[in-house]
């Protein structure tokens, strides 16, 4: 990497690869922001490539948009994103920012983008991260493209965000670990899984891992449910339970514990995953996401779009506006629960 913003490029773009640029993109940038998700190196590197084949000099910044303000840029190359596809965190590093929260803050990162030449920003992160570039094209009139970067998978416009399946992998691996020990102890674990806001994670890894109960914000029912779900399942002659619960259901992991001995005297374990759920080489779907969504934002951001997320559904790449990323409400896949608690029986 180089730290000047004057670097040339050397790539010339072969006729058969290059694609129309009606924009005039000559320089992007692109940053990682918030919590940390597998698949975001994978994402860099597509945003890195395709920019330079397409004869656009590309500057990475540094720890998010705390770097930014800060002046954290480095010009990057084909050769700088060189094996990274398989390894989890990001390599561009990551940051929360109280300073970007204000006019300020934000005003003297557009200025560094400036001073650079930077024709767009490609912000890869969450609804957090998606409200800072939100914030900086509304006030700056820099084009800011999102990717979704959240092991959550709660942002509305795609099915499925970049990081998301490692987690649940990551998490079912926890869970089928723990069920030996349960069965061979008799015990009931009660397994928190990552999801402040969302429940995706929670229910799939109840549905994948045959928990007896799943508990997610979306769904309010009270825990005393649960002390009867595992009667039964003592009765039917089950040697331990699994229990799912979300981060964000009202009284944790810990709440559904207490009211299950209280309950039922029955001996019970508590495990919470936290960020375990966050690391690791993310998984061959994640690799594919965050390629494809690489890709598309620095095609978005030639053809002249700006504002919006580049997300994937049945039809291919979605385009929503970066604000309707976190107004509107992404919901659970209602099929799906009612597959866990069919199949807990």
């Amino acid at each position: 990497m180089t730290d000047h913003p004057t670097s040339p490029n050397p790539t010339a773009v072969p006729a058969t690869t290059a694609r129309p640029n009606p924009a005039g993109v000559r320089r992007l940038a692109v940053l990682t922001s918030g919590g940390d998700a597998p698949g975001m190196n994978a994402a860099i590197r597509a945003v890195v490539r395709t920019g330079t084949q397409q004869g656009i000099e590309m500057i990475g910044v540094r720890r998010g948009f705390s770097g930014l303000h800060r002046g954290e840029l480095v010009v990057m190359g084909a050769r700088d994103v060189a094996n990274i596809i398989q390894r989890g965190g990001t390599i561009l590093l990551t940051a929360r920012s109280r300073t970007w929260r204000t006019p300020e803050g934000r005003a003297r990162g557009a200025q560094v983008l400036r001073d650079w030449g930077v024709d767009g920003l490609i912000v890869i992160g969450g609804d957090g991260s998606f409200h800072g570039g939100h914030y900086l094209q509304e006030e700056h009139g820099i084009p800011v493209i999102g990717i979704p970067g959240t092991i959550d998978n709660d942002l509305y416009g795609t099915d499925h965000t970049i990081g998301y399946f490692t987690a649940v992998e990551t998490a079912l691996d926890a869970v089928d670990k723990l069920r030996d020990t349960g069965a061979s102890h008799e015990r009931i674990f009660v397994i928190e899984v990552m999801g402040r806001h969302a429940g995706h994670i929670a229910l799939d890894v109840a549905v994948a891992g045959g928990a007896e109960e799943v508990f997610i914000p979306e769904d309010h029912k009270p825990v005393a449910g649960v002390v009867e779900i595992v009667k039964d399942s003592v009765a039917k002659g089950k040697r331990g339970s699994i229990i799912i619960v979300a981060e964000g259901y009202e009284g944790g992991a810990q709440g559904v514990a207490d009211a299950i001995e209280a309950g039922t005297g029955l001996e019970t374990r508590v495990s919470i995953l936290g960020h375990i759920q966050r690391g690791g080489s993310p998984v061959s779907s994640d690799r594919i996401l965050a390629s494809r969504l690489g890709e598309a934002a620095v095609y978005a951001l030639m053809e002249g779009r700006k504002g919006v997320m580049v997300g994937r559904g049945a039809s291919g790449v979605i385009y929503t506006p970066l604000h309707e990323t976190w107004e509107k409400r992404k919901d659970v896949s209602r099929d799906l629960y009612r597959c866990a608690m069919t199949l807990s029986i």
